[in-house]
């Protein structure tokens, strides 16, 4: 054999380790080729097996492991090493070249074969014993597979040292390696089983978790301490109550119910499935335990499950951590009891344990449902004196109290402060925004969101949603559809219930059936969604066969699902049908009567014309009537033009709200339509001492992503000469149909054609003569208007669908007006 030969084989093989070192990755047909020159009597010129053996391992630890011990049997000989070199000085640290966080990986050159190989093994076996000692020294997937390379070169993998290794890869979350090697072991150790259970947990494969427990039980393997909060937890995301009440038996049965971790799991379990039930007793499994000296009360209520087992746990436990404090507050604040959160946040300071941010994260939302604010900000200072004001879960719940006591700068202070936002402060504010009624701002902080490269995810586009659905912006409401589809949430049922209800209330009633139809699942929320939508756009028989649907297929109506059918009987004229639902709701449902389902019935005999019959009902109401409820009434007797019945009514709305400005202006205008200009004179001159001012008429259209307004009698916007034009025209042809202008409704006491003149500038006219002149011929216009669109302007509008052969959608404060070919949805009814 010639030097060259030789060179260049060591060539190849120096090529291939400076190739794979430090991969983890593996060449099995470059194995097989080094293989063949040893075979080929090249071996003592190589001396690379250690690492080639490596390299098979990283791909297939058994056929690594046959090979390795092959080459070591027909070589006899190794002359180089892998060696864990710690951080202190030792006789070896001239030799290392790199160092990585405390541990180094350097290959070590041996001169003399005879001395070498035995100092080799002995420092090898020191250094293993070393970090099976202290494995959370390796903190890489290559650390890991040399120390699992150099336990196969010692010859020295055990049953339990195969199981550190195999604790070792599932805290780097190395699934895949760690199986490889525990199906090598005929009766894998406990820890082997527990590190495995614990890998599938946390990478949320919790069916294989709880199979991986069966099979340790049936190996006869006793599970300890250390399994069981893995088991529990993939018990708790499975949903599975009743296995979960299973381990938990056994765990008593064990005598483990007394270690801190298992406990805190299981109190985790049953405060997050509480209120699931099941066939088994929670009673039951307490009765097992061993007797103990425990509280009497603790033991009269058996519940199957929930909160209260959590508290029977937490009672029992002989120590209990900040997590044990933390599980029960939270459990009870998840189920109402705010009372007992708040004893036991109490009491957890009485026990000298200091509450944490999870605590007053979970305590905040108390105060919230309270209203409290003041204790609330008493937290606030608390978190601010310990220094924990700027940690985001805190700062979330701060902003969501805020904003739930209608302290909304206080929650953009809060949420100004913030050294770091996510996904939940932002969600937070936003949704502070639009219960507050500031939905415009809400649609601003969602593009910063956006632009602040915070990722929405679905509780963000539920909560922004509403935004653009009160405010009638179609467009950002497509624009958030897209991202919704772009973002690979077009099957959560919270967005498609927001999107049926936006779509819905920005006037396109037809998308939103679409989206519902389509919807794999539908929920109380959706269902009533969707009602709600066909009651607003005068659909009432179709709202109401969705409600009978609902039923049909085992969906109990809610309090809002009853609001969304009275109001669609409402729109229609349903008496009778109404009446139904309103009584089905205690006799049948268990449900109580609410203002908005008295509101509702008044409405529909009011707009029925049954105004004496709505005055008896609303007087003979369970709970006070607001003002609110007999405004509903004031406007139809507006309708029906019932002056003596509206002064009572007012009194009574006068007696509640005195500074009604709905009733004040109601009355002003059938005082005005009946000629009585002394009565409005004198109810104006009584607003204007309480310095009440009448909300102005104004209408608005999306054009070009950009909204345009239009306040009755106003006549600065740019394109005012061109509407005018076009009314002017229009209005000739609507003469030449039958058009008669009713200046019925025009409350000043001027002559006829000034009334008429008044009515050509109202501005729902004005808005609607906009969208036709800037859109192409077609184009569908939608308007929306801040109160009732009035009588003559719903007249003309329908003159005006005919002409242009336009749909035009009106949406004024109680309803959609759909206006197509000379007729309205609301067929004259409303």
């Amino acid at each position: 054999m010639q030097a060259s030969d030789r060179f260049n084989i060591n060539s190849q093989l120096e090529h291939l380790q400076a190739k794979y070192v430090g991969t983890g990755h593996a060449d099995l047909s470059r194995f097989e080729w080094a293989v063949n020159i040893q075979r080929d009597s090249y071996a003592s010129y190589i001396g690379h097996y250690p690492m080639l053996a490596y390299f098979a391992i990283a791909e297939n630890e058994s056929i690594g492991r046959e090979r390795y011990n092959f080459m070591q049997l027909s070589s006899g000989k190794c002359f180089y090493r892998v060696a864990f070199l710690q951080k202190e000085k030792t006789t070896n640290e001239r030799l290392a070249k790199r160092n990585h966080k405390g541990t180094v990986f350097a290959l070590e050159n041996v001169q003399s074969h005879s001395q070498r190989r035995m100092s080799s093994s002995s420092s090898s076996k020191a250094i293993i014993k070393t970090l099976i000692k202290n494995p959370t020294r390796i903190r890489s997937k290559h650390q890991a597979k040399q120390l699992h390379a150099q336990f196969l070169r010692t010859q020295s993998l055990s049953h339990t040292s195969a199981s550190v290794v195999i604790s070792i890869y599932t805290n780097l979350k190395l699934l895949h390696e760690a199986l490889l090697l525990f199906h090598t072991l005929e009766s894998p150790p406990v820890l082997a089983w527990k590190s495995v259970i614990r890998c599938f947990t946390d990478q949320s494969l919790f069916s294989r978790a709880l199979s991986s427990f069966v099979d340790m039980r049936a190996s006869g393997r006793c599970p300890d301490h250390n399994v069981f909060p893995s088991v529990l937890k993939s018990c708790t995301m499975m949903t599975d109550l009743k296995l979960g009440e299973s381990v938990h038996g056994y765990i008593v049965r064990l005598g483990l119910d007394c270690d801190l971790y298992t406990c805190n799991a299981l109190m985790n379990m049953y405060a997050k499935l509480q209120g699931m039930g099941s066939n088994i007793s929670a009673g039951k499994v307490f009765d097992e335990m061993p007797q103990r000296i425990i509280d009497s009360e603790t033991m009269s209520n058996a519940l199957p499950s929930g909160i209260d087992s959590v508290r029977k746990v937490f009672e029992l436990m002989p120590t209990k951590d900040v997590v044990s404090w933390n599980t029960i507050i939270a459990g009870y604040a998840q189920s109402g009891m705010y009372e007992d959160a708040l004893r036991m946040v109490r009491e957890m300071a009485s026990e000298d344990i200091k509450p944490d941010a999870f605590t007053l994260s979970s305590v905040l939302p108390i105060f919230s449902e309270y209203v409290d604010v003041k204790r609330g900000k008493e937290i606030h200072g608390y978190v601010i004196r310990k220094g924990i004001d700027a940690d985001v879960y805190i700062g979330s719940s701060l902003v969501d109290m805020y904003a739930k006591s209608a302290r909304i700068e206080d929650s953009e202070r809060v949420f100004s402060h913030l050294l770091r936002r996510d996904s939940i402060s932002y969600n937070s504010l936003v949704a502070g925004y639009v219960q507050n009624g500031r939905y415009n701002e809400a649609l601003k902080l969602f593009r910063q969101m956006v632009t602040a490269k915070v990722r929405p995810g679905p509780v963000a586009f539920s909560t922004v949603l509403p935004a653009c659905a009160h405010l009638s912006t179609l467009h950002l409401g497509k624009q958030l559809h897209g991202y919704v589809l772009r973002g690979g949430y077009s099957d959560n049922i919270f967005i498609d219930s927001a999107l049926v209800d936006m779509y819905s209330k920005c006037g396109s009633i037809k998308a939103a059936r679409k989206i519902f139809d389509r919807m794999n699942v539908h929920d109380e929320v959706s269902w009533t969604a969707i009602i709600m939508g066909h009651a607003l756009h005068g659909h009432g028989h179709e709202a109401v066969s969705l409600f009978e649907e609902m039923k049909q297929r085992g969906v109990k109506p809610n309090h809002v699902a009853f609001v969304a059918v009275l109001t669609a009987c409402s729109h229609v004229g349903l008496v009778d049908e109404a009446w139904g639902y309103f009584n089905s709701m205690t006799e049948v449902y268990g449900l109580n009567h609410e203002l908005e389902h008295y509101a509702a019935v008044a409405d529909l005999l009011g707009r029925a014309g049954k105004l004496e019959e709505a005055y008896e009902f609303i007087s003979n109401m369970r709970v006070e009537p607001t003002g609110s409820v007999w405004s509903t009434l004031l406007s139809s007797c507006s309708v029906h033009k019932n002056l003596e019945l509206a002064e009572k009514v007012a009194e009574k709305i006068f007696a509640v709200d005195s500074e009604n400005m709905g009733a004040c202006v109601l009355m002003c205008n059938m005082y005005a339509s009946n000629g009585r200009w002394k009565e409005m004179a004198k109810l104006r001159l009584r607003m204007k001492k309480l310095g009440m001012r009448k909300k102005p008429a104004c209408s608005w259209i999306e054009f070009k992503d950009k909204t345009h307004g239009f306040v009755s009698g106003d006549r600065s916007h740019s394109s005012m000469e061109r509407i005018n034009e076009f009314l002017e025209a229009v209005m000739e042809q609507m003469e030449r149909e039958g058009y008669v202008a009713d200046t019925s409704g025009v409350l000043h006491d001027v002559d006829e054609e000034h009334k008429r003149e008044l009515l050509f500038g109202h501005s729902e006219r004005l808005a609607v003569a906009f969208g036709i002149i800037n859109t192409e011929p077609g184009t569908t216009i939608r308007v929306t208007k801040n109160i009732r669109i009035c009588r003559d302007c719903h007249v003309a509008i329908k003159f005006i669908a005919k002409i242009t052969e336009r749909e035009i959608i009106v949406r004024d404060n109680s309803r959609f007006h759909h206006f197509n070919r000379g007729s309205c949805s609301c067929g004259d009814y409303w």
